[in-house]
C-alpha cells in the first residue's frame, strides 16, 4: 500500500465509472490518477477550454501530443450549436472531435453570472436569451444532465445556482446554497448514464465558510464520483480566494476509512477529486494545488494568447511591446514545446502578432497549453519525488526575484506548510481587492472578466497576481 512522507495510507475511491487513487502526497499537496471510461489523467491537471467542443487554434492531434489529459466543453454553447443531438450522432464529443482522451462537460450553471443580463433564474432553472438569435432557451437540472448525457463526456457537472462572490446579498447567497442541494438531487435523478459518465457536484455558498461548511456537508452525503469548488474567480479578493480554496480542499471528501476486513490498520483513507473551478492563472494553479487541489480549467491561457501574451516562468511576455522587434530568443528557452523547441524566435511572433495574423494565435496558443501542462507535470514529479516544497520556493523565487511574494501567497503557504524562509524576504505588500489591482497593474499583469464567447465563461475575473517577465533583448 502506498503512503504518504508521513508514513499514512494514502487514500483512493472506486465509482462506476471513475478509480481514483492518491499515488503520493506531501503535505497538502497530492499526485493521483483518476481513471476515467476513456483514459486514465493524472492530477495535478489543467484542463483547456474547448468552448464549442474545440480548443481555439489547436487541433485534436496536437493536444494529444502536448500531454493533456483532459479537455472541457461548454453544455450551453453546444447546444446552441451545433446541438447535442447530432453530437450523439457522431458518436459524441469524442467521436465529434476526434479525441481518445477524457472529456469534462460543464453544467452551463456559470452562465447565470456570464450571460447575467440574458437570463432569468427561478426555482425550475434558468432561461436563457441567446446571444445569436434572441430565442430562449430553458435550462433546468434535468435538461442540463440529459443534454451532457448526450454530448457523453467522461465527467459532467451537476447545474448549479452560481452567485458572483462581489454580490451584496446575503440572503441571495442563502438561496443559492440550497437550491444548488436542491437541483443536485434532481441532476442524479436525471442521470441515466452512471456507469459510464461521472456526475459532479459543485460546492457553493460564497465566501461565507459556513454557507461552504453547509454545501459541502450536503453535496458529500449523495456520495458523488468527484466535487468542484465553484463560484470563485469572480472578482473576490486574493485572500478571500485561497481561504475558501483551503477550506474546501480540507473538507472534500469526508475523511472516513474505507475498511478492508482487516481492522482499522488495513482500512484505507477514501478521496475523491477536488475540482477547483476558472482556475488558470499559473500562480493559482500552483497554490491551489499545495492546498490539495487536482483539477483546473480556464479560458485564459488560450484567450490571452490571441491578444499576444505568453505565458512564462517569469510571468507573462505581451509579445507586441515593441521591445521584442528585434529579440531573437525562443518564448522560453527550457521549453520543449514545437514553438520554442524550433527556435522561434519573438522578434517573428511579435511581428504576426502586431499584425493581427491568424497563425500568431495559433503559435502563442501552443506554447501556453504546453506552459500549463508542463507546470502541472512538474508539481505531479515533485509530489511523487517528495521535494514539492522546494520546487515550489523555486517556482516562487523565478517569479518574485526580488523577494515580493504577495501576502496572500504566504498566507497560503504557511496553511499548506511551506515555508518562504529566504524566499519572501521583501516586506509584506499591502492585501485586499485594490492592493490585488494596484499589484497586477505594476507588473503588467494579464486581466479582464471572462472570454469572447461570453465575458466569463472561464470563470477568471482579473484575480492572478502575475508578473511581466522584464522583455530584455540581451542575453538571458
Amino acid at each position: 500500500m502506498a503512503s504518504s512522507s508521513s508514513g499514512e495510507p494514502l487514500p483512493s475511491s472506486d465509482s462506476p465509472a471513475l478509480k481514483f487513487k492518491v499515488v503520493a502526497a506531501q503535505g497538502r499537496a497530492r499526485s493521483s490518477r483518476m481513471t476515467l471510461p476513456h483514459y486514465t489523467a493524472h492530477t495535478p491537471m489543467f484542463m483547456p477550454v474547448g468552448t464549442q467542443g474545440s480548443v481555439k487554434g489547436l487541433t485534436s492531434a496536437q493536444l494529444a501530443d502536448l500531454d493533456c489529459h483532459v479537455i472541457l466543453g461548454n453544455t450551453y454553447h453546444l447546444e446552441n450549436r451545433p446541438g447535442s443531438e447530432l453530437v450523439a450522432e457522431m458518436g459524441g464529443l469524442h467521436g465529434f472531435i476526434n479525441w481518445q482522451r477524457g472529456m469534462l462537460t460543464d453544467s452551463g450553471g456559470f452562465q447565470m453570472v456570464s450571460l447575467l443580463h440574458l437570463a432569468e433564474i427561478t426555482e425550475e432553472g434558468v432561461t436563457f436569451q441567446s446571444p445569436v438569435d434572441g430565442s430562449r432557451m430553458l435550462l433546468t437540472p434535468e435538461q442540463s444532465i440529459g443534454i451532457q448525457n448526450r454530448l457523453g463526456a467522461d465527467v459532467i457537472m451537476a447545474l448549479d445556482d452560481v452567485v458572483p462572490t462581489t454580490t451584496n446579498d446575503p440572503a441571495r447567497f442563502v438561496e443559492a446554497t440550497h437550491r444548488t442541494t436542491r437541483w443536485i438531487d434532481r441532476c442524479i435523478a436525471a442521470h441515466s448514464r452512471p456507469t459510464e459518465q461521472n456526475l459532479f457536484g459543485i460546492v457553493q455558498g460564497g465566501l461565507d465558510p459556513e454557507l461552504r461548511r453547509i454545501s459541502m456537508e450536503q453535496l458529500v452525503a449523495r456520495d458523488l464520483p468527484g466535487y468542484a469548488i465553484g463560484g470563485l474567480a469572480g472578482g473576490e479578493s486574493k485572500d478571500d480566494f485561497w481561504r475558501v480554496v483551503a477550506q474546501c480542499t480540507a473538507g472534500l471528501p469526508p475523511g472516513k476509512r474505507r475498511g478492508t476486513g482487516t481492522g482499522a490498520s488495513g482500512a484505507r483513507p477514501m478521496s475523491k477529486p477536488r475540482y477547483v473551478m476558472g482556475i488558470g492563472y499559473p500562480l493559482d494553479i500552483v497554490v491551489c494545488s499545495a492546498l490539495g487541489a487536482d483539477m483546473f480549467d480556464s479560458v485564459y491561457p488560450t484567450r490571452t494568447a490571441r491578444f499576444g501574451v505568453a505565458l512564462v516562468p517569469e510571468g507573462v511576455l505581451k509579445l507586441k511591446n515593441a521591445c521584442f522587434a528585434r529579440d531573437y530568443r525562443p518564448l522560453d528557452p527550457g521549453c520543449s514545446c514545437p514553438v520554442c523547441a524550433r527556435g522561434t524566435p519573438r522578434a517573428y511572433l511579435h511581428n504576426v502578432v502586431t499584425r493581427g495574423l491568424a497563425s500568431a494565435a495559433g503559435l502563442v496558443t501552443l506554447h501556453n497549453i504546453a506552459y500549463t501542462q508542463a507546470l502541472t507535470r512538474a508539481m505531479r514529479q515533485a509530489i511523487e519525488e517528495q521535494r514539492f516544497p522546494d520546487w515550489v520556493r523555486g517556482y516562487l523565487t523565478t517569479m518574485f526575484p526580488k523577494g515580493d511574494v504577495p501576502g496572500w501567497v504566504r498566507d497560503a503557504m504557511e496553511v499548506a506548510g511551506i515555508s518562504l524562509e529566504g524566499v519572501a524576504t521583501a516586506p509584506r505588500p499591502p492585501a485586499g481587492r485594490a492592493a490585488d489591482r494596484e499589484a497586477a497593474e505594476a507588473q503588467g499583469q494579464e486581466g479582464g472578466l471572462g472570454s469572447a464567447e461570453d465575458k466569463g465563461q472561464g470563470q477568471e475575473g482579473g484575480r492572478g497576481l502575475k508578473r511581466a517577465a522584464e522583455p530584455v533583448t540581451g542575453s538571458a
